[in-house]
């Protein structure tokens, strides 16, 4: 593995994930701290995966990274987007609400960038518990909101390609994040959080912790999506998010389809080809412009 840094951001390359092996590889590995992210010092223990060959997971991120896919540069259109993937806050479903996504988003010309962010510890040697419901009253995390946690690694990915946009050939203003399921509830996070770690526009899918919350002063445009047999998180809080962006007079667009349920995995419906209405919707919005250098 090849270590280069740019200036002010150490990167990894040549990365290879263990047992992700029909997933491309990131073109580097971006750490979001320059340390260890802030109060979770004393987690001790390793990443891990799970999942199966064609769904691989990602389990007990300490060490939150940006993984980082670029577009080929003939078509590279200046705008960025980070990816977080669902899983509960207690996983990461890498493929496709990661990779896969983050690939689709290469062909529209986008860079993608792929977040790990911190997730609950789960005990290999223990039976499944709950996750991402407040504190944790046991082990490692005890007394840690990890759910808190990984929404301020949602604003500092923002933050960090903000600051480096220049680095990967992007514009500052042209930060966009889309987030899936608890995922969802990450990029949510950094929509409602300071402006400097605030995404230029968003797409909550199926997000957790959707409401009719009024959005923040300067808060971004919206594509949402959610299917109407969702019964994960239901549809009613992707309503809910589309009225009250239209009540403050922002930019939203929502799509609930009749069919997919919770991660769009019942095919048939709309929702099979939700990513061709992402890519109308930047087109529409000017993303998919390409800029001059």
């Amino acid at each position: 593995m090849l270590r280069m840094c740019l200036p002010k951001l150490c990167v990894l390359t040549g990365l290879t994930i263990a047992g992700w092996a029909q997933m491309a590889p990131p073109v580097r590995e971006i750490p979001l701290y320059p340390g260890a992210a802030p109060g979770s010092e004393n987690w001790k223990y390793s990443e891990r995966s799970a999942g199966t060959a064609d769904r691989p997971q990602a389990q007990n991120i300490v060490r939150p990274v940006l993984l980082y896919y670029p577009a080929e540069k003939a078509n590279a259109v200046g705008t960025a987007m980070i990816v977080a993937p669902g899983g509960g806050f207690r996983t990461l479903m890498m493929s496709y609400e990661g990779v896969d996504v983050a690939k689709r988003l290469n062909q529209m010309g986008v860079d993608a960038f792929v977040l790990k962010y911190r997730t609950t510890y789960v005990d290999p040697n223990a039976p499944p518990a709950s996750a991402g419901r407040g504190p944790a009253a046991a082990g490692p995390q005890a007394g840690q909101n990890v759910r808190e946690m990984a929404g301020a690694d949602g604003q500092q990915a923002v933050r960090l390609l903000r600051q480096h946009a220049a680095e990967f050939a992007v514009r500052s203003n042209r930060i966009g994040f889309i987030g899936y399921s608890a995922g969802g509830a990450v990029l949510l996070s950094a929509v409602y959080g300071p402006s400097d770690g605030r995404p230029d526009f968003a797409a909550p899918v199926y997000a957790a912790g959707a409401n009719s919350n009024p959005p923040p002063e300067g808060a971004p445009p919206l594509f949402i999506a959610v299917a109407a047999d969702d019964q994960t998180v239901g549809y009613q809080g992707s309503i809910d998010l589309f009225g009250a962006w239209r009540k403050a007079g922002l930019p939203a667009e929502l799509h609930v389809f009749q069919t997919g349920q919770h991660g769009f995995g019942k095919k048939g419906g709309g929702a099979d080809h939700y990513l061709d209405r992402v890519e109308e919707w930047l087109k529409l919005n000017g993303w998919l412009t390409k800029v001059s250098k």
